[in-house]
Order: structure tokens, then sequence, then C-alpha cells
């Protein structure tokens, strides 16, 4: 079967959209656009009025909806649909966010609009969805919006094409450090906190009157953050007016609180403002979690009474503990004091990002009002230039008003007749057509003569005000001042909340010093399970433990006291005792408490006592002196000490009080029962390694003890019994470090051990 010719497909045109171009820069060059638009026009608020984008297109959707102050209420849902429709091509659910941080007062110090409804609280609980809440504006609000409609600001379009909307609004007042900001672009973020308006305002005036005023000058004014949940600002002065100068810095902000007394030489703590930015239900569950896990040892309770205000209550375990000595500890462990950083990162007037310092900031709102003024007094002339047009044509038709009403009701165009016979504007006759008979009384003349002349004057103050740039400046300070009695600071709004007070000096506060000291017996079973009994426990006979487990390590200790533990990979972990758990259950794992694998386990435990050496072996037969100091653990990963050789443990660990002296001896037996006895000199003192032998070994056989003894103490080892026992003829099994040794004394352990 002959084949069949296979076709040739037509080549494919190549659509004209499509470049060839490296796959890197076309990454690189998109990213820069969504980088740039993250930056412009999402996270940077604008110097001008302090708002992001959504909360400038919210505020004048809410304008466009009528929702005055004095107005009634509308579904949140409503608005937040309107702007979406309208203004902000993103999801409802940002904008709705976006609205109830406008609405708390706990979030921003001057709340932008007015609530009704379930709109979360301090405690960190969210808002209610957006169909059951209602909002309208603020007086604030409309203070920002004030005379947006007389061509004081540029307007742009919308997304879609079909609106306009406006970059900047007036803004009567510098709400940018009012309110603050908070935000994350690509590269770059923001995060001012809010201030006291009226102190602002202040700081504009007196830099309207000296331009070149210096931030520490401003400072006099703006005394600090004025955060909407109070507290009080520790920082150092010096690290104010840094932070202020260059744009970037911090503040410590403490909670306020006061003691109560409760008699009987008690008392009690309570709390009544905490930190700015921080969830007060978070918080309590903080504290009550260090109080259960014993870390907060000088607290017996904590309670949250809080109804409208702040009311934690904090129980302090005795009467005797200087309260502030609680509150350090507290400022110290939980969120009571935190840290509010500084970065006036903002979008300028020509629509770059920048860091900004206090004066600067202020400087850029003060040139925008003046923009604002300039506009607004250019678009007022422009409406009284009109105005006196359309009342110099009333004028000529009263004075004419005969034949106009002739020129009216018989001519068939009498719009051109009137501009031709009495040299009339064409608004000037479409004006007169207009008029309304009632309008041609007596009285209406003199009214016009009234206006006229004051829009005269009106207009002649105008333009005295558009030449000179010391009126201009004049008026902004007397708007100024007219606004700072909105925020004036007898009143709730404007009070200033955050105080300010002069940095702690620093107090050092020990923990365990405030841990009351407590007799227990700590206990870890053969299983690993740890506990810490009430009292010294004599009989351990009467300690249970869970099915198949049974006792192994057992210290009498303080509640202050620290728990060494030797495992045998070489590692020294370190336990608090106030941290263990109680003794009414069968305990935890100590596993859950220190990094050690189930492939090690443990090799001695002690107390910590510090000042007193350690003589540390491994089975293989090597070890060292080290000191105690230097094997203390910090973190659950435990301290690497010795370092056993390959296929080998950690095996002993015995305390030495003091330095090896030079009569000092080491003892070593191992499993073969062979003991040596070389001088403690010959064993070096390190912080870490492998050691050096102490004995030899053949045939498999290991370390099995250790001990150092000196010459006026004698070799004394356990027996079985529980007996001490003393070898006279010590002496006999005396060598060279990592010699083989000779077979036991008589009476030796068969455990190989030579005991406590």
């Amino acid at each position: 079967m002959a084949k069949r010719p296979t076709k040739t497909p037509p080549p494919r045109d190549v659509p004209e959209n499509i470049f060839n171009e490296p796959m890197t820069e076309a990454l690189s060059r998109r990213y820069l656009a969504y980088a740039l638009s993250t930056i412009t026009s999402r996270a940077l608020p604008d110097v001008r009025d302090g708002l992001k984008p959504v909360h400038r297109r919210i505020l004048y959707a809410m304008r466009q909806m009528k929702l005055n102050s004095d107005g009634s209420y509308r579904k949140s849902a409503k608005v937040a649909g309107q702007v979406m429709g309208d203004f902000h091509p993103h999801g409802d659910q940002a904008i709705y966010d976006a609205m109830v941080r406008l609405v708390q007062d706990f979030s921003v110090r001057i709340p932008l609009i007015d609530g009704q409804g379930n709109f979360g609280n301090i405690d960190g609980d969210n808002a209610a969805a957006m169909r059951y809440t209602e909002c309208r504006l603020t007086q604030a609000a409309e203070m920002l919006l004030d005379g947006i409609d007389n061509d004081t600001v540029d307007f742009r379009e919308t997304y879609d094409g079909e609106g306009r909307e406006p970059v900047v609004l007036p803004a009567a007042f510098p709400h940018l450090l009012a309110n603050g900001s908070a935000g994350i672009a690509v590269g770059m973020a923001t995060n001012i906190p809010p201030h006291n308006v009226a102190e602002l305002i202040d700081a504009s005036v007196h830099l309207i009157k000296t331009p070149n005023a210096r931030t520490e000058t401003l400072l006099n004014y703006v005394k600090g953050p004025d955060l909407p949940t109070g507290g009080v600002c520790v920082e150092p002065q010096e690290n104010i007016v840094e932070a202020y100068a260059t744009g970037r810095g911090g503040f410590r902000i403490r909670a306020k609180w006061e003691t109560e007394d409760l008699g009987r030489g008690r008392y009690q703590i309570v709390v009544t403002e905490i930190p700015y930015q921080i969830q007060k239900s978070r918080l309590v569950e903080r504290i009550a979690e260090l109080i259960q896990t014993r870390k907060l040892p000088i607290l017996t309770d904590v309670r949250d009474e809080s109804a409208e205000d702040i009311r934690l209550v904090l129980e302090p375990k005795t009467g005797n503990i200087d309260p502030q000595i609680v509150m350090e500890t507290l400022f110290k462990l939980t969120d009571l004091e935190s840290r509010i950083s500084l970065n006036m990162n903002v979008i300028g007037a020509d629509g770059a990002p920048r860091v900004l310092g206090l004066r600067d900031c202020l400087q850029a709102f003060l040139d925008h009002r003046k923009e604002v003024l300039v506009r607004g007094t250019r678009f007022r002339l422009d409406k009284i230039a009109h105005r006196l047009e359309v009342l110099d044509g009333f004028l000529i038709a009263y004075l004419n008003l005969d034949e106009v009403i002739r020129i009216i009701r018989y001519e068939d165009h009498p719009k051109e007749e009137l501009m031709k016979t009495f040299s009339l504007s064409d608004v000037q006759a479409e004006a007169i057509l207009n008029m309304r008979l009632r309008s041609l009384r007596k009285l209406e003349e003199m009214e016009i003569k009234t206006e006229h002349k004051a829009l005269k004057a009106e207009q002649k103050d105008l333009r005295a005000l558009l030449k000179s740039d010391d009126l201009q400046w004049k008026k902004i300070t007397e708007q100024l001042k007219e606004t700072r009695k909105a925020f004036d600071p007898k009143f709730d709004l404007g009070r200033r909340r955050t105080e300010l007070a002069d940095a702690p000096a620093e107090m050092e506060v020990n923990l365990d010093d405030l841990i009351e000291k407590e007799p227990v017996t700590v206990v870890i079973s053969d299983k690993g399970w740890v506990r810490a009994l009430k009292g010294h426990v004599e009989d351990l006979s009467t300690v249970k433990y869970k099915d198949g487990d049974k006792g192994r390590f057992a210290l009498h200790a303080q509640t202050t006291d620290k728990v060494m533990l030797f495992a045998t990979n070489g590692k020294f972990f370190t336990l608090d005792v106030k941290d263990l758990p109680g003794g009414r259950g069968h305990g935890e794992p100590f596993r859950l408490m220190i990094d050690l694998g189930n492939e090690h386990d443990l090799a001695q435990i002690f107390l910590y006592q510090g000042g007193r050496m350690l003589l540390v072996a491994s089975s293989a037969g090597h070890g060292l002196f080290v000191k105690e100091d230097d094997v203390l653990a910090t973190t659950k990963k435990g301290k690497q000490v010795l370092n056993p050789a390959q296929g080998a443990e950690a095996q002993v660990a015995r305390i030495i009080d003091g330095e090896p002296g030079e009569d000092g001896w080491i003892a070593a037996v191992g499993t073969n029962r062979k003991l040596i006895i070389f001088p403690a000199s010959e064993l070096p003192i390190m912080s870490r390694g492998k050691g050096v032998q102490l004995q030899k070994y053949s045939g498999g056989a290991t370390l099995s003890d250790a001990k150092y003894f000196t010459q006026e103490e004698g070799l004394t080892w356990t027996d079985k019994a529980g007996r001490s026992q003393i070898e006279a003829g010590w002496h006999d099994w005396t060598g060279k470090r990592a010699q083989a040794g000779k077979i036991v004394p008589k009476g030796f352990p068969r455990s190989n051990n030579f005991g406590a």
C-alpha cells in the first residue's frame, strides 16, 4: 500500500502583541510596577492629609452619600459597596476593615467615622459583619473634607474612568501625626503613632511665626505620642528629640497602675491603662500563664474587672514585696511595657516616598494648607466675579424696567435684543430672563445694591490676600486656631491621654530572690518522669509511680535551687526546681523540658551551688576536671562539656568542693574490677573536651566509676548495706595515669561503684 504524502502545516502567524525578551527583564519590570503601586497607592500615607487611598475614598464616598455627623446612620455594607463600586477596586472586606479602624477609639486618636453597633473591642474581638453595623462621618472627618467643593485640591479619574476622586483632602488639621499610620510596602514600611491635635496645631502656629524653628523648640509643644489607650511614655528626652529630628526611633510605653490597700498589710495592684495596640485578653492570658508555670511567683492571681474602663487586678503573694518591684518584674516579662517604633516614611506632595522629621511633616502640612487657601480664594473670586456680573445686569434692568419688559414681551429674540440694547453680556441677559416677577420690587433693588457693595469689599480683601504672603499665613493661623477649639484639652477628645515621665532607673530584679523558699524532693523515675514533691521525703518507698515504672534519682532541694542533669552524650542541662511539675500526679517527661534524644539517657543529677569543681569521665576511661559554673546551661539545648569517644558514653560526674589540692588523688575502677589510683594533678582542668586517659582497658572492659579523695580522707566506698568502708592500704593501688591497675581490695562492692 502506497504511503500518503505528508502534508506540511502552513506557517503560523505570530500575533503582534507577543515580544521576545529575557524573562528576568520582564519580571523585574513588572515587579517594579507592582512595588511602586503598593508604595504609592496602598501602604504609605500622604504627608498632606495623612490618609491612604482607601481611607480617603471611604470618607469621600460617605460625604457623597450625605452621611454627615448630624445626619442619620447608614448600613456599613451600603458604604463598603459604594466605595468598592465607584472608587476602590478591591474586596469589600478590605474596605470594611479599614472602616472599622477609623471607628475604634482605641485604635485611632481621633475617630473619623461614628459607628453604631459592634465594631470590636480592645480585647481583640472582631467587629460584627458589615450587614449589622451602621456608620456616619464625625465632625473631625468633616474638617478633613471641608472646602473640597471649592477647587482646593486636584481630582483624578476613578479606576473605571466614569467618575472623579480627590487626590488629597483639604485637611483642616495635621491628620498624619494626629492619628498616625502603619503600613508595609515593598522594601519599605511606615509606622507613625498618634499625637495630640491641640499640641500639633500649637507647634504649627509656632512654625508659621518662626519658619526656622528647631525640633527641640517644637517639642516644647508636641510633648510626644498621645496614644488612644493612654499609658506612660518613659523614653529619655534625648532619644525623643533624635527620633523626631530624624523621623526614625521609638518610644517605651508602660501601663498606668495604682495600688489599693486591702488592710492587714496586704494590697492589690490595679492596671488602669495598657500600652497601645496590646490586646487586653492576650495580656491577661500571658500573666495567668506565667503564674501557672511558676515563672511569676510574686503573684497569686490576675483578674479582668474591666467594664467601659480598663481594670486589671493583680494580687501579690505577700504584702511585704514593694509594688514597684512587682511592676518592674511584670514590665520585663509581659506586654505591660512595649516599644512603639517611629518611622515617618510618607508620600510627599511630589508623589515620592521619603522619611521626614517632625518639622518637615508640619511644614508639608502648612504648605498644603497654603495651597488650599490660595486655590479656595481664587475659586471664591471667580464666584464673586460671576455674581457681580449678574448683579450689574440686574441694576441695569431696574433702571430700564419698562423697556426690559417690552423687549421680553414683544421681541421674538429677547435675549439678543437685551444684549444689543443695554450692552449686556450673555450671562447678564440670561439672568434677567430667568428673573421672577416678584423680584421686581423696590426692596429687591436695595438688597441687590447692598449685596453688590459687600461683594466688592470681599473681592478687594481676597485680592489683597492673594498678593500678600503674610496675610495668607495670618489667615492660616486664624483657621488653625479656630480648628483647635474642637480639640481643646479641656474636653475629653482633646485631653492628653499618654503621660510623659522620666526614664526609670534600672532596677536589678532577681526573680529567684522573690521565690518563696520551700523544701521539695525532686524525683526522676526510671522511665524519665520528673516531679517535685512537697517537703523532704525521707521514706522514698512511699512514692508512687506509674505501672511498670520505678524510682531512679531523688534529691532533697529547695524551690530556689537548680537541678543539673548530666546526660550520656556529655551534655549538662539545667532545670529550675520552681518550674518542675508538682507531686500530685506522676509529673512530666524530662525530655519535654530539655533537648535530649531517645538514644541518650541521664547519667547523674545533682543540685547546683556554684564555685565547686566536677570530675567527669566517659565509659572509655577519659576524664577531666571542669568548673561547676562552666557547665551551667541557659537553654534547652544544654551545654556540651565532655566529648565521649566513638561508641562510649558519659559515665561519671562527681562533685569536688573547691579546687583539687596537691594531696588530691583520683581512683578509677573498671568493669574488669581493676583499680588504679594516681595524683589528681595529672588530670587537667578544662571547660570542654574529651579529657585524658584515666585507666587502660582490654577485652571489652570499660570504666565503671571514678572518684576524687584527699590524703587525709583516704579511699572509701559504700557497701551494699549502706555503710562506709575505708581502705587503709590504698597506696598499694597507686600508679601512673592510664595504667591498667590491680584487682580491687577485698570487700569492694560487686557493683564496681564507690557509692556516695
